[in-house]
């Protein structure tokens, strides 16, 4: 019974060709490497989750950056102020 229930359970996951198409052409207009390619240049899928991943992972670093410069903004700052009070809002 659980081996059926894993074949169930895997066939849900399972996406069309054209599912999958359409995916890869909507992640293609979030990034903005591919996004400023000219439309007659074809890109490949592994390509576009390529450039995903990278793009992922810049965001995390920009991330990472402006949560540590917010941070010592905060320590800069009187800790009962307005500004502190906007930085902590900022920081959740």
């Amino acid at each position: 019974m659980s081996n059926r229930r894993s074949r169930q359970s895997s066939s849900a996951l399972r996406i069309s060709d054209d599912q999958m198409i359409d995916l890869v052409s909507q992640l293609c207009q979030l990034l903005p490497e591919i996004r400023e390619r000219r439309r007659s240049d074809k890109v490949s899928a592994s390509k576009v989750l390529q450039e995903t991943y990278s793009y992922i992972r810049k965001l995390h670093r920009e991330v990472d950056n402006l949560s540590e410069r917010l941070s010592q903004l905060l320590d800069s700052v009187d800790e009962d102020s307005h500004e502190a009070s906007v930085i902590r809002s900022l920081l959740m």
